[in-house]
């Protein structure tokens, strides 16, 4: 992948829903059902340039599953796959 986020963005690569069957046996494929809030971080800019100069670091780094806001973020496709962009306080959490 060849994306370099600028200051304190982040490429974030879904992860992939699974096919869900409800208690009836009705299988949900992943089209219907909502989009997902987690993904891995696969790219990390160099974090937001401060007033006096200095770069704050990015709390997170490539590898990381992180939980990010529903609405956050611009999709992109790169390569035939499909990423987010966003900004690190659009990030939630860190799954551990």
């Amino acid at each position: 992948m060849n994306i370099k986020p600028l200051g304190d963005r982040v490429v974030i690569k879904d992860i992939e829903a699974q096919e869900e069957t409800t208690d009836s046996g009705i299988v949900l494929p992943d089209s219907a059902q909502e989009k997902p809030q987690e993904g891995e971080v696969v790219a990390v800019g160099a974090g937001k340039k401060l007033d006096s100069g200095e770069r704050m670091d990015v709390e997170v780094s490539e590898g990381d599953r992180v939980v990010y806001g529903k609405y956050a973020g611009t999709e992109i496709e790169v390569d035939g796959e499909e990423y987010l962009v966003v900004s690190e306080k659009d990030i939630l959490a860190i799954i551990e």
